[in-house]
């Protein structure tokens, strides 16, 4: 029991020597030592010294040693949003839509040529969040805002719920599909119509299911600027359930056609051999070309 302290402060202690002699050399390597160094004995304020490199980490990134102990991730972004909004919105929206579509291709078995789950759409989707999802949501909840700027009564509250659904949602669902259906490879304008005549109201009927709910929960609890963050992070988690299931409903459809399901009118047989049973499909590597 003694030995292991005497060798667990030996080591403590070389570590230590280790970092200060680091930090005397001053430069970005010796000031990062020193702040582990620091952070390691527990005199970074809101740390205890258990995860010195991430308390470290962290700290720089939600403002420095001088908001150390004071602010968390949260109150960083939230600041950033107030000072920065649509910049930080389209960080949001780019991040979270490629996430989506990285998420909903792992979940759905979803790969590319290559057997990748990391396709051509990830990017594309990103894309899509951060240049034309954010922009257009920073316009319309500023619009939404303004028009019911200092209106706080229970009828100005069921007045921009209807607003939301009825004129916000149709321009935002109208405008995913179009975006979808380019990204999936339509080419043209009855392709890109048709998508979205097929979609739209399936989309509308999960806006108007779960909007009035956000809606209600954002004005009641979080700040405006917080709203199309909460927004997007709402839509994240529908999406990429929807995704998931799009692409698996795609994939099955797929496989049966790469692997032929037609029946002769003869005998039971299928066109191409025989119906193939659920160990045929392969379970990794690239899904059937498409």
């Amino acid at each position: 029991m003694s030995l292991k302290i005497e060798r667990d402060t030996y080591k403590a202690a070389v570590q230590e020597a280790v970092l200060d002699h680091a930090a005397s050399k001053g430069g970005v390597v010796g000031h990062t030592a020193a702040a582990i160094s620091e952070a390691a004995h527990g005199k970074l304020p809101g740390t205890k010294g258990h995860h010195p490199i991430a308390a470290v980490v962290g700290t720089a990134i939600t403002g420095g040693r001088k908001n150390a102990g004071t602010k968390g991730y949260l109150a960083a972004y939230l600041k950033q949003l107030e000072d920065n909004p649509l910049r930080t919105k389209m960080l949001t929206a780019g991040t979270l839509a490629g996430s989506q579509e990285l998420l909903a291709s792992w979940l759905a078995k979803d790969r590319n040529k290559h057997g990748n789950y990391f396709t051509s759409r990830v990017p594309k989707m990103a894309t899509y969040g951060a240049l034309v999802s954010a922009p257009l949501g920073h316009f319309l909840i500023w619009l939404l805002q303004k028009i019911f700027s200092g209106r706080t009564s229970l009828r100005a509250k069921i007045l921009q719920i209807l607003f939301s659904n009825l004129v916000i949602a149709p321009v935002q669902n109208t405008v995913y599909l179009v975006a979808l259906s380019l990204i999936a490879g339509a080419k043209t304008f009855q392709q890109v119509k048709a998508t979205v005549r097929a979609s739209f109201w399936k989309v509308m009927r999960v806006s108007w299911i779960t909007s009035p709910i956000c809606l209600a929960f954002a004005q009641k609890f979080l700040p405006q600027h917080a709203w199309v963050p909460f927004f997007n992070l709402v839509s994240f988690i529908i999406g990429t359930y929807i995704n998931t299931i799009a692409k698996k409903k795609r994939l099955t459809a797929l496989r049966k056609r790469h692997f032929g399901e037609g029946r002769s009118s003869g005998g039971g047989s299928t066109v191409g051999g025989p119906r193939p049973g659920p160990g045929d499909y392969p379970p990794m590597g690239p899904n059937p070309p498409y």
